[in-house]
């Protein structure tokens, strides 16, 4: 039989004592519960705010026993911080209560935040079986205190009067963003109701990270074994090399192993000349998770997932959930997503049909009689690339080395525009011999973070890229941000340099944007610092960053070959910024295509979750025009990490929204003088030390001073409006 934990017995007892004829229940359980000090040792590295400059985590001292001890003991200290402001006998005020609950969980916070970043970043099957346990303690905690009657009763009364209270607009939000959540988390639901909530939500965790842990296995499972080198024709001599290698740590001598990544398309198709060598290695990325083989399937989670969102969304009043996640987005339902997204698909469509008849051309020069697949279009797309552009990526990626881009790309446009300054350090610890630290100084030479990045992929990293952070940022609480950037760049083989692709290029000024959201943060509360705006929202300060990599001064100045030193010849950077419009109808269809089966899946009512998740996602494309089979979805449902493990159920659509906000100010910027400290502190002011403490579209008004049009969005993608007509 389960053992009930402290938390779930504390917050029963805390209700028994709603009743007139209960004692305090903090005194009640003196005897029998234990006391939340003992439960985590002063040996343990959590047990204190670190030591290290701003409290960064002090990766030498901290060992996977250290976590479980820490979380649970986070937990119950939170509770009786959360149980001490319910049961106070003075009237609620905003101090007393607000604010005091913002003070709350200083333990569980440190430890979460850097546990999280482990089990993305570096983890390993104790960490993922410590996950796996405490994910449904976590949501049980969080429901113990969204269901607190008295902490919410105490919330709703300071709500109804928040226009006698005098609060500033930061604070006045701040009490009008928790009375909602408390509301969205079933605070006002009968007690049957929410005792059903809190079962969705435990299922709910616990299956997440399942379909987190399998994304974690199946780049493992799904390697292609390549047995001889002439099937790698095509490749660099570094990417075999490092192909090699690969091979040989998973003890596969004198043979090549070529990774997935985690979308359906793979990086390597642009460049193998070997069709069936293609064929099976996109196959070996877009089946995973449908239990080929007897291998990994993630489709049942799918399908619970989809169901238990759905209902949970029925029983808090919402017809979907989609409805429900849009409520508190700056797009407000979905009916404004859809309208949005459908506009663009003609445009979108009509570019990738050009596209395609131009892929097609090229593949009879070769004399393949046959429709474009899906894994012929990448290769065939580079080849067009170099035809009509005279490109060749084996001719670009030398001038693209990892540290250049870095520190003459990216942290050149971050003092350009915003006078700060990164400097390298090797004295603090880090959980991976790859991760480098720097100081980040602001103009006057005051340090206003720590930046951590973390580039290279390995098999304990889940997919993708990232930005998150070990220590937040809030003047309530003395603390200043220490942030981490995470990529899967392929590692080069041991002595070669990390030459990489445009795209990763790109994603390095994409993932700095989120980094300098959190850096510049400037506000007093901790729930509005950093990152912590609608997620339509967050990827605009990301986005935004994106375009500075192909601005001509900064280009310039990173693209250096690696042996010669020679800068990128003018006529080839001028290719290289033109070839940027080419192959975005296919890029923007295959995000749509991902976006619209992530929108059908949360409109679905609980009685609507069909039992096939393929014939499902192919009804969907169809429905919107999108089932074309060369451009599949860029995540397809089984491995669509964003939204069945990722926090972006029915938000894949943030990423475009976002990027309308994202191209308009970039041609504002363009309009004001471009890249200048001017421009950089007008934008830092207004959205980046911001944070969450205003409505999201009114840091853009004020930023902007009107609101964004799609124009600026059509011309970044090359799309052609007119198309739509």
């Amino acid at each position: 039989m389960k053992t009930i934990s402290l938390l779930l017995l504390g917050f029963a007892l805390f209700t028994a004592a709603c009743s007139p004829e209960s004692a305090d229940p903090l005194t009640e359980t003196e005897s029998t519960a234990p006391d939340p000090d003992t439960m985590i040792s002063e040996d343990n590295p959590f047990y204190a705010p670190s030591t290290l400059p701003l409290e960064a985590p002090d990766f030498d001292a901290i060992s996977d026993d250290h976590y479980k001890p820490a979380l649970e003991a986070g937990m119950a200290i939170e509770m009786r911080e959360i149980l001490e402001i319910a049961n106070n006998p003075e009237p609620p005020t905003f101090e007393n209560t607000i604010v005091a609950m913002q003070k709350t969980g200083e333990l569980l916070t440190r430890v979460q935040r850097v546990f999280f970043n482990m089990t993305s970043s570096h983890t390993n099957d104790q960490l993922q079986e410590i996950q796996t346990e405490m994910a449904p303690k976590f949501s049980e905690h969080s429901d113990n205190i969204r269901l607190n009657p008295e902490l919410f009763d105490r919330i709703r009364t300071l709500y109804n009067n928040k226009e006698e209270l005098g609060l500033d607009p930061a604070s006045e939000k701040l009490l009008t963003d928790t009375y909602l959540g408390f509301v969205r988390s079933g605070a006002e639901l009968n007690e049957e109701e929410q005792e059903r909530i809190r079962e969705i939500n435990s299922k709910l965790s616990s299956l997440s990270n399942e379909f987190q842990d399998y994304l974690l296995a199946l780049p493992r499972e799904r390697a292609l074994i390549i047995e001889d080198e002439s099937e790698l024709d095509g490749l660099s001599s570094d990417r075999i090399a490092a192909a090699k290698e690969a091979a040989e740590e998973r003890g596969h001598e004198g043979k090549y192993l070529l990774s997935i990544t985690n979308t359906t398309r793979v990086p390597l198709l642009t460049s193998l000349k070997n069709r069936e060598v293609r064929q099976r290695l996109w196959e070996a990325s877009a089946y995973r998770g449908i239990g080929e083989n007897d291998g990994i399937d993630t489709r049942p989670l799918v399908l619970q997932l989809a169901e238990l969102r759905a209902e949970r969304a029925q029983i808090l009043g919402y017809p979907d959930h989609a409805t429900y996640a849009h409520e508190r987005q700056t797009a407000g339902n979905p009916q404004n997503v859809l309208d949005m997204l459908t506009d663009l698909i003609p445009a979108v469509r009509a570019n990738t049909e050009r596209e395609a008849e131009m892929i097609h051309a090229k593949m009879a020069e070769d004399g393949i009689d046959d429709d474009v697949r899906p894994w012929d279009w990448e290769y065939y797309a580079e080849r067009v690339r170099e035809a009509e552009y005279d490109i060749d990526d084996e001719e670009v990626r030398p001038y693209f080395e990892l540290n250049r881009v870095l520190e003459d790309g990216v942290f050149y446009t971050m003092n350009r525009l915003y006078g700060i300054r990164f400097e390298e350090r090797d004295d603090l610890p880090v959980y991976h011999p790859d991760v480098r630290v720097f100081d980040v100084l602001d103009a006057d030479g005051e340090q206003i973070g720590l930046f951590y990045g973390d580039f290279f992929a390995r098999d304990s990293k889940r997919g993708g890229a990232w930005m998150s952070s070990f220590v937040g940022q809030s003047h309530l609480l003395d603390q200043k941000p220490v942030v981490v950037n995470v990529l899967n760049i392929s590692k080069p083989a041991e002595g070669d340099p990390a030459l990489i692709s445009f795209d990763n290029v790109t994603t390095l000024f994409h993932e700095m944007g989120h980094g300098v959201h959190g850096l510049f943060s400037d506000v007093k509360y901790p729930s509005q610092a950093m990152t912590s705006v609608p997620r339509d929202f967050v990827e605009f300060p990301s986005t935004f960053e994106e375009d500075w990599a192909i601005h001509p001064e900064v280009l310039a100045n990173y693209a250096v070959h690696h042996e010669t030193g020679e800068r990128i010849p003018d006529d080839l950077l001028d290719r290289v910024i033109a070839a940027r419009d080419f192959n975005q109808g296919f890029e923007t269809q295959e995000y749509l295509a991902a976006t619209m089966v992530d929108m059908e899946w949360h409109t679905l009512s609980p009685d609507d979750i069909p039992d096939n998740v393929t014939a499902f996602e192919d009804a969907a494309l169809a429905k919107y025009g999108l089932d074309y089979e060369p451009v599949p979805p860029r995540y397809k449902s089984p491995y669509f990490a964003h939204i069945f493990s990722g926090g972006y159920s029915a938000n894949y659509y943030a990423y475009i929204w976002s990027e309308v906000l994202a191209a308009d100010a970039f041609a504002y910027m363009q309009e004001r003088g471009g890249l200048t400290r001017e421009n950089g502190d007008h934008y830092r002011e207004h959205i980046l030390s911001r944070g969450g403490s205003r409505e999201a579209m009114d840091l853009y008004l004020d930023f902007r001073g009107e609101e964004p049009g799609v124009a600026p969005l059509l011309r970044r993608r090359g799309l052609d409006a007119d198309a739509a007509e």
